[in-house]
């Protein structure tokens, strides 16, 4: 559908660039966008979605659209907060989401459903804060499980460690931090407490400039953080339950909101659930310890379970290695594997195969053990 240049709003393209820039529009953008422009179309920036309409930033400031038109079949393909888009300009009624810009970064989760089906959960990120609350005892596969999405997203991982405060003990509150570190390699590990302001700062210049998403668990301080660093109570926040330190969905919807210190925020519900979709190289990223020491493996295709020469395991033997940290690797492999399966029918002929093969090798080596036994 076109409209002419006399339906636009009087804020051009190039006008709009300016006005968008704190929303992250920029130049290449801009030339992504140029086709839609030149159809009168303006551009704007999802920063809430709710059934068949969402809310945009767009040069008219933040408008009310149909999403009527990009309602694909596609799960992976739906309007989403973060998302930049095309829609009519001023004076249409209604006003439509034309079409979605490609998207830079998408962080994607699995759904519980039987349907093998990805949910987005925010596009066009460029850092993944992994928000975890020192009140609880840490779950270090469950911030494996974080990283891996937030790599293969394509955006920076952010860990941050909440309530700090509550950790006052410094000997105590290193030896967490480590724990994360050798958790996360190559991955920024912050203590913050939102009571006292510590460590707010640095988190502040870090997302600063950028789009940031804010992931966790329910109770893991998500809404009181969000709230520092937007300088103001947005977000509601409910106390936590003293029992195991878990806390309401106090997030009902995702929500793109400006930082004072420039760039955006989208904040996420509580996440109960964090199943893999598609993420072999963010959990080869996560565990690049072990990618690395797979290189001097004497065969190349070694699984590390009882191959002469296997230099992870050899690791394992010297310490140098934790054992949790490769059950933990094996354990991400093999779910995200039986994920993509699920939709990749050759890959699954490929699985049986392999499991043939093992089979076969396990039957001969008994019968040799059966053999010596005798």
């Amino acid at each position: 559908m076109k409209f002419s240049s006399s339906s636009v709003s009087s804020s051009s393209v190039s006008a709009s660039s300016h006005s968008l820039a704190p929303y992250g529009w920029d130049e290449e953008w801009e030339q992504v966008f140029a086709p839609y422009a030149a159809q009168g179309l303006v551009p704007g920036r999802v920063v809430r979605v709710d059934r068949g309409l969402c809310d945009l930033a767009t040069p008219d400031g933040v408008i009310r659209a149909d999403t009527e038109y990009v309602v694909p079949r596609d799960p992976m393909k739906v309007v989403c907060t973060g998302d930049w888009a095309a829609v009519d300009p001023e004076g249409a009624r209604p006003r439509y989401v034309r079409t979605l810009l490609p998207r830079r970064t998408a962080f994607v989760r699995s759904t519980s459903s039987k349907r093998s089906e990805g949910q987005i959960l925010a596009a066009n990120v460029d850092h993944a804060v992994v928000a975890v609350s020192l009140a609880v005892e840490l779950d270090l596969a469950r911030i494996e499980r974080f990283l891996a999405l937030a790599w293969e997203s394509g955006a920076q991982p952010v860990v941050v460690l909440t309530k700090a405060d509550l950790v006052p003990d410094a000997a105590t509150r290193s030896y967490l931090v480590q724990d994360v570190e050798t958790t996360a390699p190559g991955v920024p590990v912050l203590t913050v407490s939102a009571q006292d302001g510590e460590g707010l700062d640095v988190l502040a210049a870090i997302v600063s400039g950028g789009t940031s998403v804010l992931l966790g668990q329910s109770g893991a301080g998500k809404s009181t953080l969000a709230n520092a660093l937007l300088g103001e109570d947005v977000m509601d926040v409910q106390a936590t339950r003293d029992v195991d330190g878990k806390g309401r969905h106090t997030t009902t919807t995702r929500n793109l909101l400006l930082m004072p210190g420039g760039g955006v925020l989208i904040d996420t519900p509580g996440l109960r659930g964090v199943g893999l979709w598609d993420a072999g190289t963010g959990v080869g990223q996560v565990f690049s310890e072990i990618q690395d020491l797979a290189e001097n493996c004497r065969f190349h295709d070694c699984a590390h379970e009882s191959e002469p020469g296997c230099a992870v395991l050899d690791a394992i033997e010297t310490g140098e290695l934790p054992q949790r940290r490769l059950d933990s690797y094996r354990k991400l492999l093999r779910e995200n594997q039986y994920i993509v399966a699920k939709t990749d029918a050759r890959l699954r002929a490929e699985i049986r195969k392999d499991w043939k093969r093992k089979g076969a090798i396990g039957k001969a080596a008994m019968e040799a053990k059966r053999g010596r036994m005798r």
